[in-house]
């Protein structure tokens, strides 16, 4: 590969796919079984994976691609990140250059639109907006030597939430020497004493488990057993990332 990286353990391709909705879905299906640690999946681009029906798409067509994509993601707790392209047109909302309709950007997560002044220039910005972020511009430069971008400044100051003593106080019943906790929802509700009824507090951590998980790297689990429901807590160690470069 390029830039003297030839190759790393956790980092696939694949230069050809089958069309949503015709033979992709069984591939990413076969690829997430074969590696379940899968995180990020990138498809560039769309296009190379709509079924095919013409130039023209309607906003019905592109909200359909997207909620395929999506609903395959929620269920195996991974992104997809999709490359599309803009249009050469103005538009008031630079957002509006997106090929295609407001389908695409409707159902999506979340959208990154880059953009350059000039196609050489080494400056660009990135937009991003989210259903679960704050509107935000990213001003980046490239190296041109590695052609690595490196993030220069943000236009706004990244949104942190407020602390969540719900959160806190859970988060506590286990750590790199207790990794896991297991009881009923109102065994929980009793040790973790937050004042919540027990079907409250479970409803609570069904909702806020992402965050659970992303700050406080404690996976919450809540499945149906024949004596009723049962709680499980599993602290998840956090290794460092190794990547493996092959001459």
């Amino acid at each position: 590969m390029m830039y003297g990286v030839a190759d790393t353990a956790s980092l696939h391709f694949a230069t050809a796919a089958n069309k949503i909705g015709n033979g992709l879905d069984e591939q990413l299906e076969n690829f997430i079984k074969e590696h379940p640690d899968t995180k990020l999946v990138i498809i560039d681009t769309m296009q190379k994976i709509r079924e095919a029906g013409g130039e023209a798409y309607s906003y019905a067509s592109d909200y359909e691609i997207i909620g395929k994509l999506k609903r395959f993601a929620d269920r195996h707790s991974i992104c997809i990140v999709t490359v599309h392209h803009t249009r050469k047109q103005p538009a008031g909302d630079s957002f509006e250059t997106i090929s295609g309709t407001t389908g695409l950007l409707g159902c999506a997560d979340g959208a990154l639109l880059m953009q350059k002044k000039k196609r050489t220039a080494l400056e660009a910005t990135v937009d991003a907006v989210g259903r679960d972020q704050q509107d935000q511009i990213l001003y980046l430069k490239k190296d041109a030597d590695t052609q690595i971008w490196s993030l220069e400044r943000t236009e706004n100051e990244p949104y942190q939430e407020p602390p969540d003593p719900v959160l806190d106080t859970v988060s506590q019943l286990v750590s790199s020497e207790s990794r896991e906790w297991t009881g009923s929802p109102t065994e929980l509700a009793e040790t973790v004493n937050t004042g919540m009824a027990a079907n409250a507090l479970t409803k609570y951590l069904n909702v806020k488990s992402g965050r659970l998980l992303d700050e406080y790297h404690v996976k919450y689990e809540n499945r149906a057993k024949h004596s009723g429901r049962q709680v499980k807590l599993t602290y998840m160690v956090i290794d460092n990332v190794e990547y493996e470069v092959i001459d």
